[in-house]
């Protein structure tokens, strides 16, 4: 983005923890999705808000995969369509880049404990 200042680059990092953010909100999502070493990262008192969440940022436009798990009981396509919903809307909003695709990948189904 440029402006009459000067240019304003957004890290590939805070529009996954744009996203991440975004995806928790939705009514329905139990958790991020994360590997193994997002994990363990986290279990070491370091925040990881952009675990299981993948950005690409090209000329202004914004792709992203974020996986997650989904609470028992609620209906997946519907959480699905919220959640990218909800990610579009909040990285658009705070960033003005342009979301092409919000990709979401079901990683785990979490039970009441």
């Amino acid at each position: 983005m440029e402006n009459t200042i000067g240019t304003v680059q957004i890290a590939d990092d805070v529009v996954a923890i744009i996203a991440g953010l975004a995806a928790t909100e939705v009514e329905g999502v139990a958790s991020m999705a994360g590997n193994i070493t997002k994990e363990i990262v986290s279990k070491f008192g370091m925040k990881n808000l952009s675990k299981g969440v993948k950005v690409k940022v090209t000329e202004g436009e914004v792709t992203v995969e974020i996986a997650l798990n989904v609470a028992y009981g609620y209906n997946v396509p519907e959480v699905s369509v919220k959640v990218q919903d909800k990610v579009k809307s909040a990285i658009e909003n705070m960033t003005g880049l342009n979301v092409a695709e919000v990709n979401v990948k079901i990683a785990g189904v979490a039970l009441d404990q």
